[in-house]
């Protein structure tokens, strides 16, 4: 979501030749998950979002102007981030952790599926001449439903 209010940011997940990046800068967001879910110098995303202005099918004479804009929301997202040409690649699709004791070197190799995705539902509002919006969503990770996120965010129409 764009605009939201108490981002929070993955570092938990390893960036790709972080030494060759002179400049860095965040994509599109994947609803469901904290940002740098995936990373690289390539991504793709598909968002889909089917709005409803159901109170004003409802009412139709109202003088409000947050109830005349509210909306109801469902949407899905796609995406996936990589380094190089092959998203598939092992430098892609493999997250290594290193751990280093006083007398030992633990080092983890963790698959990821380059591609993630996201669904939920939430509302939409003009208020005081910027649209407040709250979305529930949740994030799919290794073809696995992860708990939910919720976002608040704050913008003009686009």
């Amino acid at each position: 979501v764009d605009n939201w209010l108490t981002p929070r940011f993955n570092t938990n997940i390893n960036v790709i030749h972080s030494d060759e990046y002179q400049f860095q800068t965040l994509a599109t967001n994947m609803r469901g998950f904290t940002q740098n879910i995936r990373n690289g110098n390539n991504f793709t995303v598909f968002n889909s979002e089917l709005r409803s202005p159901f109170v004003r099918y409802l009412f139709k004479d109202i003088k409000s102007e947050f109830w005349r804009t509210f909306q109801g929301i469902i949407f899905a997202d796609i995406g996936a981030a990589w380094y190089g040409w092959n998203p598939v690649s092992e430098e892609n699709t493999v997250n290594k952790s290193v751990y280093n004791f006083t007398s030992f070197i633990i080092t983890v190799y963790e698959y990821k599926n380059p591609l993630v995705g996201g669904f939920g539902f939430g509302v939409r509002g003009k208020l005081f001449g910027y649209f407040m919006r709250l979305d529930f969503s949740w994030g799919i990770d290794d073809w696995k439903v992860l708990p939910r996120r919720n976002y608040f965010s704050i913008s003009t129409d686009f």
